[in-house]
């Protein structure tokens, strides 16, 4: 009769494979479903009566796109969301996006715990380019405005347009008021591996557009419905 050890052996071994195996499956599907919560927040902008004007999104070079966004404070608050960002090439497609993340505090009459939808619309593409040499300060290193909004209005869009990033945030289904300065913007490192491979930088899947993910294809689908 064979033993308990000699029976058990194969099957723990299997399991293990089996983990080692789903692993990079599961990291991989949770990065897919944050690029489905952002095509998720974009179509939610696009549908509002007051939103993020076409044109601007159209001359736009780059865009950062953070579901949820939690802001919690009583007093000093605090920031943290997770999202992703994209460039426009000189072809005008739009690059494979990497994970960022968005991490800051602010001081004023704030109490409570609130879940915000955000998007920042670069004018240039240099700065996202940039971003994997480190983390930028948002209304330091970057000058950063509340966007215009409107459906088509280029009156709005043509307003000034000084800033070197347009915000726009929303709660409960509303535009709100967010205030972002001195919060800081960074390549969330561990989650372009899980997505794209360890040996994948910030700085190259940004050169490219070349990913397969269906997610992937349905959020770039959507930004050149703006183009």
């Amino acid at each position: 009769m064979l033993s308990s050890k000699l029976i058990l052996k194969p099957f723990i071994m299997a399991m293990m494979v089996i983990g080692l195996l789903a692993s990079p499956l599961y990291a991989q599907e949770k990065e897919n479903e944050k690029i489905k919560a952002s095509i998720a927040v974009l179509s939610g902008f696009s549908e509002m009566e007051e939103n993020i004007p076409e044109q601007l999104l159209a001359i736009s070079q780059g865009i950062i796109i953070v579901p949820k966004m939690i802001n919690a404070g009583l007093m000093i608050g605090g920031k943290r969301g997770k999202g992703i960002a994209m460039i426009k090439g000189e072809n005008g497609e739009w690059s494979d996006p990497i994970f960022v993340t968005i991490t800051g505090g602010s001081v004023g009459a704030q109490i409570g715990v609130q879940s915000t939808d955000l998007i920042l619309v670069f004018k240039n593409s240099k700065t996202l380019k940039e971003i994997g040499t480190g983390s930028f300060t948002l209304g330091g290193d970057l000058s950063v405005a509340a966007g215009p909004i409107g459906r088509s209005s280029s009156a709005q869009t043509d307003y000034k347009l000084e800033a070197e990033v347009y915000s726009y945030s929303r709660s409960k289904g509303l535009f709100a008021g967010i205030t972002l300065n001195g919060a800081a913007l960074a390549v969330d490192a561990n989650a372009n591996s899980a997505f794209y491979g360890s040996n994948s930088d910030a700085k190259t899947i940004l050169s490219s557009s070349n990913s397969k993910s269906r997610p992937v294809m349905d959020l770039k689908d959507l930004l050149n419905d703006f183009n």
